[in-house]
């Protein structure tokens, strides 16, 4: 009897977590060591392993934590912690064209995978990702639910072409042109779906993707299916959003004070507070209107998500979602919707022999968006001592008040009532949107190491906006015999917009384990082909007082308003890994590109790539060391190339082509003619070379303190720069042409640090700063280009800042402004700084306008089922033009300028400007007066939760409560210094929100 009883067989239930988050890891394998009879952990970590007896082992392991092994004594319930294990470094990592490990990773890559994601109210998918790698800058225009983001890689490395990074979504590169209606490229994927990032930031990394890659490439991986028991998921999500800094106007009481202060001897300025009395003419009415509070609102955002992953006729996993999103903005009526689907196959057929890899995405975005920055701009200058609304039942503007002339109560002044165009106006935007590849990777039966990959893509879009305007809208200039403002009712605008972009990769791949010095061999070869065609059509319509009719405005350059454009990209690519005594790592990479942008005799570059690693820790006199756990040695070069300059040249820059002329200007009655467009057949592709050298370390048991160093410099040539060329040479007096070169230089530490890992409470601090400095060292036949985006709020024309030799890309060029014994500027004294006497442009100096210093850190507490998160980012130095104390903060503002209106100015009385500055006429404009200190430090959010594991017997449920844009300290005076121009006008405010939300999973 006693054998028998000691074979007797049992059945062990329990749960599995992440020793340092506390989070319940699903997948994991469990099983008794020395047999077949295993099973896996479900969404809730928890597990049922059947015939277990006395004295077996129960392996438990999951890639990217240590194995740990338990023995069985007749326990009914087991609760086990794995602990993250880079010493095994088995991670996979999401490659070009293929995958790696970290341990066998030898360029610069950074993975950041889910459970290291900004949290709390996520829109866009660049929120996962902002501060949590070295090196990538992700900076929003401002807080619009669909804000586009500047996304920077080691510095970007061009100055009039592409420097976004690439984006490569489930194997498809993304387009770099937006469809009409979207402002955020990565609005596409729903955040919820996303498993993780992987940003390759050497040449050694990027070179398989070739001419798209100069700029560093960011791959994003969604979720797939299980191949355990079905699992569902729901979140939801409510947000509350709130202005937090808003510009420092005068109120009315105070604007009136200031009038009549400074110009109470003029009474034709005085009599323009207020408004006249309905009742009696005679007498002012002043109002006292917030215009920023009139315009500006409390937004609300709800975030609400469904998924299911199985195994469908035990064959198949899947993995959908559905997911919707409402994003009101601060502004009223900028409201964002977002509709979401996705769906993933992931089978495999003749003994795993053939894998299938299906991805389907659509999205639908409508919003309403409106001219923020006319809206933004109107509310600060409109005169608080008028009202929103004029008194009375009769008003020409459909109720709202509206200066005019003083000789026609119809004729619209120029200043506009913000309200009224903010209220009276709409611009649905409709945009649809699929992303959808299938990948077949084939492991030939009669040579099983070679692999024929075949990846089929396509992504697409259909967009509409129309643009209208209410019969209480603000008057607009439309087409009269008699000229004037008018009213405008009706459609003011229309565009439909197609775009296909399609991809098809083609490879082959070999890889072989073998033994002796040789230990492994990974190679692919083989073809790309991408083409992108946007298709679109506008209308722009005007009122004719003449007929009485609106009438579309024909361009008489195309003459359907259509636009056809098309670019072709076609490349050959190879990349061979090699590993010596498995622990030398050789990586070789080739990529030939062609591109219709280039004629034929220069259209193809080629991108060879090098790069070797040294698993030091591998070494017999470092194995096993207690100390040092894990340490690499990582060493690149390498080529991209840089083509992409349709934004600045058009699709057909090298080509002879022409544009018909204007229909008025016609030689001989009823004969078209053509101006020819200017071209530069002699373009050819920009060239970044790019050295890399890399430290990978671990240090304690259980890696305690991990992370990465990395140092490199990046060099273009021929760079693609639009400049001023002789008169009568190419068609213009401006154009694109290879001219110059520059360089970056930088250094970048990624660090992991875990000081607290017991069973019930675990404390995990990541952080990262990275330095670069670029520098521009040659532009051939002229020292300095200016900056196009760089355009100040003044007179035409005028741009702030300047890309020149000797100085760092985009660098402020201005005057150096001189103050009194007081710290007060003298308004128009500036330093002579080349001493000849007089105050010319050659005193100007260049001051680095976007900042070499950034950087970004988390920490996250866990105490059984309760966690703290809280992120930040931040940058050190660089430079903000302060552009609202330039427009708005000189005393002769208020008065009238072509127009019947007085103009709000900022808060003298409240130190919000200088009342020295009367005027900025002159060289005003262009002082360093204006430059402040862009440095600051932003938490980014603020996160508490609590798991309720065992609250069904379905699953659990997760609460948490966040704050986002929780606080920002910096010395800027203004709203925000962070702007990736460096320009801050009409800036959108970012909004502070609160939140509350729950995951259920079951």
């Amino acid at each position: 009897m006693m054998p028998i009883s000691m074979l007797a067989q049992s059945t062990l239930q329990g749960t599995v977590s992440d020793n340092t988050s506390g989070e319940p890891i699903p997948g994991v394998n469990v099983i008794v060591e020395g047999t077949s009879n295993g099973t896996s952990t479900d969404m809730d970590g928890n597990f049922t392993l059947a015939n277990v007896k006395k004295g077996d082992r129960i392996v438990f392991s999951y890639i990217g934590y240590s194995n740990q092994s338990v023995d069985y004594t007749g326990q009914t319930n087991l609760k086990v912690s794995l602990n993250e294990d880079s010493t095994q470094l088995q991670e996979v990592v999401v490659i070009g064209y293929g995958t790696t490990t970290k341990k066998d990773a030898t360029g610069a890559v950074s993975v950041v995978s889910s459970k290291d994601f900004n949290k709390g109210a996520i829109g866009t998918a660049d929120q996962l990702l902002t501060g949590r790698s070295p090196g990538v800058r992700i900076t929003n225009n401002g807080g619009q639910p669909d804000a586009a983001p500047n996304i920077r890689i080691r510095g970007g490395s061009s100055i009039s072409a592409q420097n976004n990074p690439l984006i490569v979504i489930d194997g498809i590169p993304m387009d770099f042109v937006n469809p009409a209606g979207v402002g955020n490229p990565l609005s596409i994927v729903n955040p919820n779906d996303i498993e993780s990032f992987t940003v390759l930031k050497d040449a050694s990394a990027t070179a398989i993707y070739g001419s798209r890659a100069s700029n560093g490439v960011i791959i994003i991986t969604t979720k797939k299916g299980t191949s355990g028991a079905p699992k569902f998921s729901y979140s939801a999500n409510v947000a509350v959003g709130k202005a937090t800094n808003r510009v420092n106007m005068m109120d009315g009481p105070t604007f009136a004070k200031f009038i009549r202060e400074n110009y109470g001897n003029r009474p034709e300025i005085v009599n323009k507070l207020g408004i006249a009395d309905p009742a009696n003419p005679g007498n002012r009415i002043l109002y006292n209107t917030d215009w920023q509070d009139a315009i500006l609102r409390t937004s609300i955002m709800t975030d609400n998500n469904f998924s299911a992953s199985a195994k469908l006729f035990d064959v198949l996993p899947m993995r959908a979602s559905i997911g919707y999103m409402r994003n009101e903005g601060l502004v009223k009526t900028n409201d964002y919707e977002r509709y979401t689907a996705s769906l993933k196959f992931t089978p495999t057929f003749f003994d795993d022999h053939l894998k299938l890899d299906i991805n389907a995405k659509g999205t639908r975005v409508q919003k309403n968006t409106i001219d923020e920055a006319s809206v933004l701009a109107g509310s600060l200058n409109m005169d608080p001592t008028k009202p929103i609304y004029a008194p009375g039942t009769e008003n020409n503007f459909g109720g709202y008040y509206q200066n005019t002339t003083e000789s026609n109560p119809l004729d619209f002044d120029g200043q506009y009532n913000p309200v009224n165009l903010l209220m009276e106006r709409r611009r649905p935007e409709n945009v649809d949107k699929l992303l959808a590849n299938i990948q077949a990777d084939y492991k030939l039966h009669f040579f099983p190491d070679l692999r024929v990959i075949v990846n089929a893509g396509i992504e697409g879009s259909r967009a509409s906006m129309t643009e209208k305007y209410s019969d209480k809208a603000f008057a607009t200039y439309q087409i009269s015999n008699s000229g004037g403002f008018v009213f405008n009712p009706g459609v003011n605008f229309k565009e439909t917009q197609h775009i296909t972009n399609k991809t098809l990769d083609t490879y082959l791949a070999y890889t072989k384990n073998l033994s002796g010095f040789v230990t492994r061999v990974d190679a692919q070869a083989g073809h790309t082909y991408q083409s992108f065609v946007n298709d679109g059509h506008k209308d722009n319509y005007r009122y004719n007082l003449d007929t009485g009719l609106r009438e579309a405005i024909v361009n008489p350059q195309n003459l359907n308003n259509r636009y056809y454009n098309k670019t072709v990209l076609e490349s050959y690519f190879g990349r061979l890994n090699v590993d010596l005594a498995d622990k030398y790592l050789l990586t070789f990479t080739m990529r030939a590109d062609g591109s219709s942008l280039f004629r034929k005799d220069n259209r193809w570059g080629y991108f060879p790539a090098a790069a070797l690693a040294w698993r030091i820790t591998d070494e017999d006199f470092l194995k096993n060391n207690q100390t040092l756990t894990n340490l690499k040695l990582r060493l690149g070069y390498g080529l991209t190339g840089q083509q992409d300059i349709t934004q600045v040249a058009g699709y057909y820059p090298t080509s002879a082509l022409f544009d018909p002329g204007d229909v008025n200007g016609q030689y001989l009655p009823g004969y078209n003619t053509y101006n020819p467009i200017a071209f530069n057949d002699k373009l050819k592709w920009e060239t970044t070379t790019t050295y890399n050298v890399g430290l990978d370390f671990a240090f304690l048991k259980n890696d305690v303190i991990s992370g990465s160093v990395d140092v490199y410099q990046r060099d273009t040539k021929d760079l693609l720069v639009r400049t001023f060329v002789p008169p009568g040479q190419y068609l213009t007096n401006e154009i694109i042409q290879n001219v110059g070169t520059m360089t970056n230089k930088g250094v970048e530490l990624d660090l992991r640090v875990k000081p607290i890992t017991t069973e019930d409470f675990s404390w995990e601090v990541l952080g990262n700063i990275s330095y670069n400095l670029g520098e521009i060292t040659n532009l051939k036949d002229v020292t300095m280009i200016e900056a196009s985006e760089s355009g100040l709020p003044v007179q035409t024309g005028v741009k702030l800042a300047r890309h020149a030799v000797g100085q760092q890309p985009y660098s402020a060029y201005v005057f150096e402004q001189l103050y009194d014994e007081s710290g007060h500027p003298i308004v128009g004294a500036y330093k002579d700084r080349n001493g000849d006497g007089a105050i010319t442009n050659d005193d100007k100096y260049f001051e680095a306008l976007r900042p070499n210093w950034t950087y970004g850190f988390s920490t996250t507490f866990t105490y059984k089922n309760l966690d703290l998160t809280t992120s930040f980012h931040g940058q050190i130095g660089g430079k903000v033009y302060n552009s609202v104390k330039l427009v708005g903060g000189w005393k002769e503002r208020v008065l009238p300028n072509n127009s019947n209106s007085l103009n709000n100015v900022l808060d003298f009385y409240d130190g919000a400007a200088d009342p020295r500055f009367n005027t900025i006429v002159g060289n005003v404009p262009l002082s360093d007066y204006y430059l402040e200190d862009a440095s600051f430090l932003r938490c980014d959010n603020i996160t508490l939760g609590y798991r309720f594991k065992e609250v069904t017997k379905y699953g659990s449920i997760r609460v948490y409560a966040a704050v986002n844009n929780a606080f920002i300290i910096t010395k800027y005076s203004g709203q925000d210094p962070e702007n990736f121009n460096a320009l801050d006008n009409n800036f959108y405010p970012r909004p502070r929100l609160y939140s509350f939300g729950l995951n259920f999973d079951f």
